[in-house]
């Protein structure tokens, strides 16, 4: 990352800054995959794929002290599909992030578009970050982002923090209906840490809410760290199982293998059940740039059409292995 005074100048056309208090810093991430995918309905795909470890992309993050301890801050950014030149997240110009807030002595609060906190809960303890084939997240129910969203943080006290989110449903005359809301609960002391998160969706008409909660714990051992999860996924009419994630994250030389055992225990009359196991291994060529590797299988039970996906695709199979680049700036 590497400050700009031309993006700043950019951003700043429209407002007067104070150049010797602000900060604006230009960032992203390249990344570009071959993934290779097959038990689909389709047959096999072999197809290169922008965002296989971590979504593409391009931001400006910015802070402005305030006096006092105080400080202002933003992040804008969009999501890149390396491969075509496009943009991820339906189109949206900054549809990863979009946000401005406060920090202090008491956390921070944030408005606009953001990460949910039980989302961020699962990346932390999922050993593929919620990238590459293997990680968990089309199996393990989560939401990754909320528009319209406050977002309060707090400060680590005594090695607890937490989260608190509410995104306004925008809908007129009913305040539920298209509301989210969640929250985070964490602790950590030397090599623990552990937490509870929740997150929860009203449909459009208010009346009915998928609800997911997250039991997390993670331990960093002389080897490597291991971690679990337990989901609670209590969602729409015939959404319902209860979920759980197992991680192992080892350092290799000047990379890392992972590895990952997912299990969907279906709690509805169809009783669909699937099971994934996943590998893989990431080297640091150097501090911004990486190789990365993995493979990943889903035995889907009773009908279940789960599929193994990245960061950015959910896949069109049980099965896939992808191998890539990626290059942070």
């Amino acid at each position: 990352m590497k400050k700009s005074n031309l993006a700043l100048a950019v951003l700043c056309t429209m407002a007067t800054c104070s150049w010797a208090q602000t900060s604006v810093t230009v960032y992203g991430v390249m990344d570009l995959g071959v993934v290779s995918e097959g038990g689909g309905p389709g047959g096999s795909v072999l197809k290169l794929s922008s965002g296989v470890s971590a979504g593409s992309r391009l931001g400006f993050r910015g802070s402005e002290d305030l006096g006092g301890g105080l400080s202002a801050k933003f992040v804008i950014e969009s999501g890149i599909a390396a491969d075509t030149g496009g943009l991820n997240q339906g189109g949206l110009t900054f549809g990863r992030q979009a946000f401005v807030g406060l920090d202090g002595g008491f956390g921070s609060i944030t408005a606009g578009r953001q990460y949910a906190p039980h989302f961020l809960a699962v990346d932390d303890i999922d050993p593929f970050g919620t990238g590459l084939a293997g990680n968990s997240t089309n199996l393990l129910g989560t939401t990754a982002r909320m528009s319209n969203a406050l977002i309060y943080t707090t400060p680590s006290v005594g090695g607890f923090n937490g989260q608190l989110a509410y995104g306004f449903g925008e809908i007129a005359g009913d305040a539920s209906a298209n509301r989210q809301m969640g929250l985070r609960l964490g602790y950590s002391a030397g090599p623990f840490s552990g937490g509870l998160a929740h997150h929860h969706t009203n449909d459009p008409s208010g009346t009915t809410a998928a609800k997911n909660t997250l039991i997390s714990a993670k331990y960093d051992f002389n080897f490597g760290w291991v971690s679990l999860g337990y989901n609670v996924n209590d969602g729409a009419p015939g959404n319902d199982s209860r979920d759980v994630l197992v991680g192992l994250s080892v350092p290799a030389g000047t990379g890392t293998i992972m590895a990952s055992y997912v299990r969907k225990d279906d709690r509805s009359a169809l009783n669909r059940d699937a099971a994934q196991i996943g590998i893989g291994y990431i080297h640091n060529v150097s501090k911004r740039t990486a190789l990365y590797t993995s493979y990943a299988r889903i035995d889907n039970d009773n009908g279940a059409m789960y599929t193994v996906g990245n960061a950015i695709e959910a896949g069109s199979g049980n099965r896939a292995f992808n191998f890539g680049v990626r290059h942070r700036f």
